[in-house]
C-alpha cells in the first residue's frame, strides 16, 4: 500500500526550526498498529492520517509512538500547510474533524490559525509531585499546578524564571508517580507542560518547554495543543494582563517555535483558544507501507 507523505515543520517559517510532523494523505483508514509502525520509524513525536469527513472539511487522526490520541497542535499546523502546498485545499476557511470534535481553521498559504475547543479545567496536582517529575525544588513553582485541556490534557506548571526551565531533568520515576496520582495508567498523557513569563526570547511572552517519556522523543519542540491549555490557565488565573501574546518553545533545542496566541472570552468564561503559527516543508514523496500489521 503506498500513500504520498509531507513532512513538515510547524511552528517555524523555514525548514529545520519549530516541530516536525509526517503527513500520511488519505491515511486514516490504516490500523492503528501500522499508524504507530510509522510514528516510530520516522522518530519524530507525532504523526497525523487524513481522510474523508462527514461532518467536516477533512478528518485528520493523531497518532503517537504508543496510541492514538484526540488532537496535537503543531500536527494540525502541519496536516494544514501539507494540503495548502499540494493545492489541495485553497485559502480561506476550513473545518477539521478530530477526536476532540470539529476544529476550524483559517488558511493563507503558509500561516495558519486554529480555534482550539473551550478549555477543560480539571484538578489542581501537589507541587511536590510536579517537581520531583522535572527534578527541581517545589518552591521553583509559583503558581498551583493544574490539569487543563483544549483538546489533550496538560499539567500547566508556572516556573519562577527561566534559569529554573532550563535546568529541568526529567525522573522517569517521578513522572510515574504522577501518572498513579492522576489515575493515568500510562505516562505519555498529562505530563507537566513547563512555562515562564520571564527573561523569555525576544518577542515572546512565554517560553515554554515539554520533556516527554519513551518511546516518543526525550523532549518536544512545539507543543501547539500544550500552548492552548498554557493560555487557557495564565488567562482565566490572572497571570496575564492581556488575552493574546507571542509564545516561543525550542529554543534550547536549537529549533526556536513561536505561535501567536489568542485567548477567546472573559477569564471566568473561556469560550476558545486560537493559537497561529507557520510551516515549511521539509520533504515530500511516497511511503510504503507493509501488508499485515
Amino acid at each position: 500500500m503506498q500513500f504520498r507523505f509531507d513532512w513538515v515543520d510547524a511552528f517555524s517559517d523555514r525548514q529545520f526550526g519549530g516541530n516536525g510532523c509526517a503527513v500520511v494523505h488519505e491515511g486514516a483508514g490504516l490500523s492503528d498498529a501500522m499508524c504507530m509502525a510509522y510514528v516510530r520509524e520516522t522518530s519524530l513525536v507525532e504523526c497525523t492520517f487524513t481522510g474523508p469527513s462527514d461532518v467536516a472539511d477533512l478528518r485528520v487522526r493523531y497518532f503517537l509512538a504508543s496510541r492514538e490520541i484526540p488532537f496535537a497542535g503543531h500536527p494540525t499546523i502541519a496536516t494544514v500547510v501539507a494540503l495548502r502546498q499540494r493545492d489541495m485545499i485553497p485559502d480561506g476557511e476550513l473545518v477539521l474533524e478530530t477526536g476532540a470534535g470539529l476544529v476550524p481553521v483559517i488558511v493563507r498559504g503558509n500561516d495558519v490559525q486554529m480555534t482550539q475547543i473551550a478549555p477543560e479545567f480539571g484538578p489542581y496536582v501537589p507541587e511536590t509531585l510536579v517537581a520531583a517529575v522535572g527534578s527541581i525544588a517545589p518552591e521553583d513553582i509559583i503558581a498551583p499546578p493544574r490539569i487543563v485541556s483544549t483538546g489533550l490534557p496538560f499539567c500547566i506548571t508556572l516556573l519562577r524564571n527561566r534559569d529554573v526551565l532550563e535546568s529541568l531533568q526529567m525522573d522517569a520515576g517521578a513522572l510515574r508517580r504522577l501518572a498513579d496520582h492522576l489515575g493515568q495508567e500510562d505516562v505519555d498523557m498529562m505530563e507537566p507542560f513547563w512555562v515562564t513569563l520571564e527573561d523569555t526570547p525576544a518577542g515572546a511572552s512565554t517560553l515554554s518547554r515539554l520533556l516527554l517519556a519513551p518511546p516518543s522523543p526525550p523532549e518536544d519542540p512545539f507543543t501547539g495543543s500544550a500552548t492552548g491549555a498554557m493560555a487557557a490557565y495564565l488567562w482565566a488565573g490572572g497571570h496575564i494582563a492581556a488575552n493574546s501574546f507571542t509564545a516561543a518553545q525550542g529554543d534550547g533545542m536549537g529549533r526556536p517555535g513561536r505561535a501567536g496566541v489568542e485567548v477567546l472570552g472573559p477569564r471566568d468564561a473561556i469560550s476558545g483558544v486560537k493559537v497561529s503559527g507557520s510551516g515549511a516543508v521539509v520533504m515530500s514523496g511516497t511511503v510504503t507501507f507493509p501488508q499485515g500489521i
